[in-house]
């Protein structure tokens, strides 16, 4: 699509929209971590028999298995329809760009990965940055121009 047949939908700017996100964002980091790993098996096992077929070289899938299942999931589920991974929805939550553009499957990636890096670099002070930032944003949300809002406020 186009820019001029996007729909743009600016996040809101009500602090009602974002009380409570920093907590419901740690829950929704677990369950989504809980499903990946649960997704991670079967992975295991595919990898395990295109190993076979390949003559030992699918092995070498193995220890970046748990990343790509990561990526695929966050990229399949934050940069679809719904804006949120399935936790994040439990968690009623969902990201949102605060140039208005939806959410697209590689910005999903790109997300995931900074939040690793930066999670590598400042545990356990990253939610601590929600806590002085506008709307609870961390420094992912920050680098990448994206906010999470309440559902019901979005």
């Amino acid at each position: 699509m186009t820019m001029h047949n996007e729909e743009l939908r600016l996040p809101s700017n009500d602090w009602r929209a974002y009380q409570g996100v920093l907590s419901r964002r740690v829950f929704a980091f677990i369950l989504d971590y809980v499903i990946i790993a649960l997704l991670w098996i079967p992975a295991a096992v595919v990898v395990f028999f295109l190993g076979i077929l390949t003559l030992g070289l699918g092995f070498l899938l193995y220890p970046v298995l748990f990343a790509l299942v990561a990526m695929l999931y966050f990229g399949i589920t934050v940069g679809g329809r719904e804006q949120a991974s399935p936790g994040m929805r439990m968690m009623g939550l969902a990201i949102a760009r605060t140039d208005g553009r939806a959410m697209d499957f590689l910005t999903a990636i790109v997300h995931l990965v900074i939040f690793w890096i930066a999670n590598a670099l400042l545990t356990p002070l990253i939610l601590l940055i929600g806590l002085f930032t506008d709307r609870s944003r961390l420094l992912h949300d920050l680098l990448i121009g994206t906010v999470t809002v309440r559902r019901d406020s979005y």
